[in-house]
């Protein structure tokens, strides 16, 4: 198929590889020069004007867009409306609010635009690794873009089935689902974000108490001085914790076993907050949740080894910079 990329920064310029990998067309807009040079090199169409971007595509056009939630995305699905026509798609592939899905899908709908949301995950490593997709939309627009997805997916590869999984259920097991009408695929991307705040936290504490094992508060033969990379190492292998986020917490461990390049302030996206706020509205107890967000909140004020292994987890799934140790808070 053919397919635009709005948007040619860390995540935007890997899945437009991905996508040419698997013999799609790619056309690619982005300010930066440098970048849409880099990917035109590659063998992508691609400019920073973004009329002429536009006029590159056949119709109707597919657009994606990988850009900040926030300001940033409402700009330029305003502009985009501005060039595209009836039948055109555009995908937003970002961290968005659902409720902000509902009305730019609601705005673009006057002009004949469809209009899709999908929760993406897969950091920086997707582009070997494949994306995570959580699609909204309608039926019949995400099942004619089905080859995008399933190219941008992880596919089968080696995990096993679940046991008692029929292997016509659906698009699941190969990393990608289509959730429901606009916004849901954000809405389940959030809820994702928000339990992965969670994971995070746990493995935060749980490190910092084997850090602090040999306290001099702690009696003599009560202290354990304790080598926390090789921990995770051994927890990586059979250990009912083991996942992606500890891989990655033993990548940085061991890259520096006291995080001393962190300083412990953790910043937040947004889904965090906005999974709690689904969470009052729909009055859902979600203790861990909140209190993982309010510990990123606090992180900001007092910083623990809890911390610094938040924000190596955070730099090593999605290239996160954060604050180094060599800067003060508030700059």
């Amino acid at each position: 198929m053919q397919m635009g990329m709005v948007g040619l920064g860390r995540m935007g310029a890997n899945m437009a590889r991905r996508l040419m990998r698997g013999g799609h067309e790619i056309f690619g807009i982005d300010l930066d020069q440098k970048a849409v040079d880099a990917l035109a090199q590659e063998g992508a169409k691609a400019s920073t004007n973004l009329a002429e971007f536009v006029q590159m595509m056949a119709k109707p056009r597919t657009i994606w867009m990988m850009v900040p939630a926030g300001a940033p995305t409402e700009g330029m699905v305003t502009k985009l409306a501005t060039f595209l026509e009836a039948d055109d798609t555009i995908i937003d592939g970002g961290n968005s609010y659902y409720k902000d899905d509902v009305r730019r899908s609601k705005m673009l709908a006057e002009k004949g635009i469809h209009y899709c949301d999908a929760g993406t995950s897969g950091g920086v490593w997707g582009l070997e690794r494949g994306y995570c997709l959580m699609m909204g939309g309608e039926p019949e627009v995400i099942q004619r873009l089905n080859p995008i997805f399933k190219t941008l997916a992880p596919g089968m590869g080696s995990t096993e089935r679940t046991a008692g999984r029929p292997a016509s259920k659906g698009t699941a097991e190969e990393g990608y689902l289509y959730c429901g009408h606009i916004g849901a695929g954000h809405f389940v991307k959030m809820i994702h974000n928000g339990i992965e705040y969670g994971i995070m936290q746990s493995f935060g504490e749980g490190f910092d108490i084997l850090k602090n094992a040999n306290s001099k508060e702690l009696a003599e033969d009560l202290r354990y001085d304790f080598d926390l990379g090789e921990i995770a190492e051994v927890w990586r292998r059979g250990s009912v914790v083991s996942s992606w986020l500890l891989d990655l917490a033993a990548i940085a461990l061991g890259e520096n076993p006291t995080l001393s390049n962190y300083t412990g302030f953790v910043q937040d996206s947004g889904e965090g907050r906005w999974t709690i706020t689904a969470a009052l509205e729909e009055a859902v107890p979600c203790d861990v949740l909140t209190t993982s967000l309010y510990a990123r909140f606090r992180s900001r004020q007092d910083h623990t080894f809890s911390e610094k292994m938040l924000s190596a987890m955070r730099n090593k799934f999605g290239g996160h910079i954060e604050l180094k140790a060599d800067k003060p808070a508030g700059q």
